[in-house]
């Protein structure tokens, strides 16, 4: 695949397109770094979000294009500055090809076109190969702008029914049909003067609806100076409406071409419609083209804001991020936020259990080395001072879980069924973040498969994972498989406090300080001192019987040493004046079946 690829489990997990706990999109990755100016590059972006690449050549790309961006920032301000002005061309070519762009979308398109010429202007002197290749795609197709523009009224009506839509000029019949019905108003107000002159009456008027057409309409009041040739057309309060024969034969003239005005309109405009579904294959390229490099300057505009650096990225199995961010939460927090270092790999180890407080920021800092390598292989610049990164094909999280009660799946079958698709896809070349794994069954259950799970990944898959745990026993694999260290969350005591420092150290830690985190969130204090007391017997308990049992073992192991020295005296005497050197293999063998049948004795 050229593709990482990552489910919408871990994507969920990560926050990257909605949070989980409102379903929003603020708050995630893509809201954080989306500074894109088009609807085209906002959805491009959401693509390259979920599909990022693996390829290094690629990436790098990329890379080189932002970089340019990034180092110049006249050019980064041309080209937002021209996309600002392009529309939507994605959805007016779906139109187009349906047949139902309306007359606004048909102006949209010709501003977009007219502003290609300049943003083609502005990739010419670009040296990156992806932005100029972006410079040879943008085709503004100039013949059909200019047919837009004479065609299409600036500000055309939304419907093509209310008329005026296509300009004046470009068809003469239209024209003629239109000075018909324009000068109807003219007439109308010398027709209404010429019977106010031959009735004496003033207030009479001459109007027009689309039930009665034109009429005259006269106050009851005059009702014994109306003319003999006015015939009364309709009644209502206070008033009599007439028509005449003048005015009828003037109706049926005006309207008429109105009429015809409105259905040559949409005929003309359908000719338009037509004359640009020609263009849709080189609309569609120039729409791709767009959002490209609108992805592409939004990327670098948001590490120019930001002061992202350049990851390295290689073919390597390593993970080197020297002070990263968690891309979210920096930017909310500015300069309260903690950055720390990663180092998977690169120093032999794959592995690293993480352990330490609730709340000290275990899950942000395994989230956030996941939601970097997305960045990067993204192609995006990242909050960091330094990181090199080998290329993963597949991040894997195990973050969480929630009851799947439609489905009938528990918790912890959830958990295991995420589990197994950890173990039985990832690669060497994946990135495994887990997270309290084991925790929703008994303790001892829980802490076997944890530490089944670790061992699976360090002595099979030896894919770079990050492991967060309250089960401190998992500190021990460190000094068992040689591919994984411990890390831990600093704290520190003082004044009877805890004071999370949010940095991940060297080292294994035992303390969860949960008796500390309950305080805090809110909990009543004599639930707390209470805690505390229990707390202290059964740590005092606990004590006693390692005590016990560590000298019970002592002394077991201390007899048995004595008992086998006194028993297989003469077999160790042996052992220990032998030359193996001039053993021949049989003599060997022979040697060990005489010690075996001594030790049987």
């Amino acid at each position: 695949s050229r593709f990482l690829q990552i489910d919408p489990t871990s994507l969920r997990s990560l926050e990257v397109l909605r949070t989980i706990r409102s379903e929003s999109t603020k708050g995630t990755l893509l809201e954080t770094i989306d500074q894109t100016l088009t609807a085209m590059g906002s959805r491009l972006l959401r693509r390259w979000i979920c599909m990022p690449l693996r390829d290094v050549a690629a990436i790098t790309a990329r890379q080189d294009a932002i970089a340019e961006c990034v180092g110049n920032d006249t050019l980064l301000g041309q080209l937002r500055g021209h996309l600002a002005h392009i529309a939507d061309l994605e959805r007016i070519v779906a139109r187009i090809s349906t047949y139902r762009a309306a007359p606004k979308d048909l102006i949209a398109l010709s501003i977009t076109l007219r502003a290609i010429p300049l943003l083609r202007q502005t990739l010419s002197v670009c040296t990156s190969p992806m932005l100029k290749g972006l410079h040879d795609r943008c085709d503004s197709m100039d013949e059909l702008a200019d047919v837009l523009e004479a065609a299409i009224e600036p500000e055309p009506p939304s419907h093509l029914r209310d008329g005026g839509v296509i300009r004046s000029g470009f068809d003469a019949e239209l024209d003629r049909l239109r000075a018909i019905s324009k000068d109807g108003q003219s007439w109308l107000a010398r027709y209404q003067q010429r019977q106010i002159e031959r009735t004496g009456i003033d207030k009479l008027k001459v109007g027009f609806n689309k039930v009665f057409g034109y009429y005259i309409e006269l106050n009851r009041a005059y009702a014994d100076r109306v003319p003999a040739d006015y015939v009364r057309k309709q009644t209502i309060k206070n008033a009599e409406r007439y028509i005449t024969d003048e005015l009828k034969q003037y109706e049926e003239q005006a309207l008429g071409a109105a009429e015809k005005a409105i259905g040559l309109e949409q005929e003309l405009f359908e000719q338009v419609r037509h004359e640009c579904a020609r263009y849709i294959p080189r609309l569609q390229a120039l729409a791709e083209a767009i959002a490209v490099c609108d992805c592409l300057a939004a990327l670098a505009h948001l590490a120019r804001q930001n002061r992202y650096i350049r990851p390295t990225i290689t073919d390597d199995k390593e993970l080197q991020i020297t002070e990263g961010k968690h891309p979210v939460l920096a930017g909310m927090l500015g300069a309260e936020f903690v950055p720390n270092d990663v180092t998977l790999s690169s120093d032999g180890k794959d592995i690293a259990i993480i352990t330490g407080p609730n709340m000290a920021g275990k899950s942000t800092y395994i989230r956030q080395v996941a939601l970097l390598v997305l960045l990067a292989q993204t192609g995006s610049f990242i909050p960091a001072k330094a990181a090199r990164i080998g290329a993963v094909d597949r991040i894997f999280t195990r973050v969480g879980a929630a009851d799947e009660l439609t489905r009938g799946q528990s918790t912890f079958m959830v958990e295991m069924t995420e589990t197994a698709n950890i173990l039985n896809n990832a690669t060497e070349k994946s990135l495994v973040i887990l997270d309290e794994v084991g925790r929703g069954t008994s303790t001892y259950d829980g802490l076997s498969l944890a530490w089944a799970i670790t061992e699976h990944l360090a002595n099979t898959i030896k894919c770079r994972t990050l492991f967060a745990t309250h089960y401190h026993e998992l500190t021990e694999l460190a000094q068992l498989l040689s591919n994984v260290k411990n890390l831990n969350v600093a704290v520190r005591e003082w004044a009877g406090q805890v004071i999370f420092l949010h940095k991940i150290v060297p080292g294994g830690t035992d303390k969860s300080y949960g008796i500390h985190v309950a305080k805090l969130a809110g909990l009543p204090k004599s639930i707390i001192a209470r805690s505390h007391e229990i707390l202290a017997d059964l740590e005092s308990t606990f004590a006693k019987e390692a005590s016990g049992d560590k000298l019970a073992r002592h002394k077991t192991a201390s007899q048995e040493e004595l008992l086998f020295v006194e028993r297989h005296k003469s077999v160790l005497d042996k052992l220990k004046t032998l030359d193996i050197n001039r053993l021949t293999p049989i003599e060997a063998i022979n040697l060990l079946n005489e010690i075996r049948s001594e030790i049987d004795a």
